[in-house]
């Protein structure tokens, strides 16, 4: 008897650790994921246009390809190079991070020169407006689709790679398979929400019993189209403040501490000059400082993203990979 109360304590201990183990591994992703909000937000901005033109039928199973599609390129290729990166090359880190930041920096700076008129924004699946069979045309934004997912999905992992505590390797996979899975959710739940969210509007309009419930319906129908130019605007405004911090950040790990140090200081003293909210204050100001660089950076990239770095990804991986 004793000993089977051994062995049931000893189950017990092993539950706990377990659990335990759940909690750090969902802690330390629900922390990495957050850091990639921007890729995550641009990702659920820019999926959407992908499904102009298509049938109300076929839009849940379009968001529903490109949502397997994007957790099969997390966890097939991207989390396999994340671990092998982190326990064989850590030092490649801060550079592909510094990649993926200018690349954000690019794109956000490319949106903003897009919505002043200056340029040519290279934005939506471009051709696909040449083929005319339906299936074709669904496979081909699809894929264009994922291929875009691949860059976003790689700054995705690579952020919440290097923001996970140093571990063992299979708390490191779990908790990236975690991020991939959590994130690739929360996105593509937010399209298919955002994209059908003119339906129900629609629905609600013409057949609800209420007064109220058809008013609200028709609310949802005309603020459609505002709601998708906000959520562009928070999207860019995101890319350019995570992709300048991850540069800034990822150049004073590699010895170059003094951009990184100067905003932070800027942070502090402004939030040394008021008595209330210091802590947003310091968080507005180094955000807006590093979104200013972001924006700055990425504007001087344009040139250098669509004159060289396009035709070469183009000619590669075919225009519907670019966004």
């Amino acid at each position: 008897m004793s000993g089977l109360l051994a062995l049931l304590d000893d189950v017990t201990s092993l539950v706990k650790v377990a659990a335990a183990s759940v909690d750090d591994v969902a802690g330390q992703a629900a922390k990495a994921g957050a850091k990639a909000a921007g890729a995550a937000i641009d990702d659920a901005a820019v999926t959407p246009k992908y499904l102009r033109g298509f049938a109300p039928a076929r839009e849940l199973p379009i968001v529903w390809k490109i949502a397997r599609g994007s957790l099969f390129n997390k966890l097939v290729f991207l989390l396999p190079a994340g671990l092998a990166l982190s326990n064989f090359a850590p030092w490649l880190i801060p550079p592909l991070l510094m990649l993926g930041g200018a690349y954000l920096c690019f794109e956000g700076a490319e949106k903003v020169a897009h919505a002043l008129g200056v340029g040519k924004h290279h934005g939506g699946p471009d051709g696909s407006h040449q083929t005319k069979d339906p299936t074709h045309l669904e496979e081909q934004r699809v894929q264009g689709a994922i291929k875009t997912d691949f860059i976003l999905s790689a700054e995705i992992m690579t952020i919440a790679l290097s923001n996970i505590p140093p571990s063992n390797f299979w708390m490191e996979a779990a908790t990236l398979a975690m991020v991939a899975v959590g994130i690739t959710v929360a996105v593509y739940g937010a399209v298919a929400l955002i994209v059908k969210a003119d339906d129900a509007g629609l629905f609600m309009a013409q057949n609800g019993n209420l007064g109220v419930t058809r008013g609200l319906g028709r609310v949802i129908v005309k603020g459609m189209p505002y709601f998708l130019k906000l959520l562009m605007i928070v999207g860019t405004a995101a890319m350019l403040w995570v992709g300048g911090q991850i540069i800034l950040h990822s150049m004073a790990e590699m010895g170059w501490s003094m951009p990184y140090d100067t905003i932070h200081h800027w942070a502090e003293d402004a939030a040394h000059a008021v008595d209330r909210f210091q802590g947003f204050v310091a968080w507005a100001v180094q955000a807006a400082a590093d979104g200013v660089f972001g924006l700055v950076l990425g504007t001087l990239l344009i040139p250098i993203g669509t004159k060289v770095v396009a035709p070469v990804w183009a000619s590669v991986f075919g225009k519907g990979a670019a966004h």
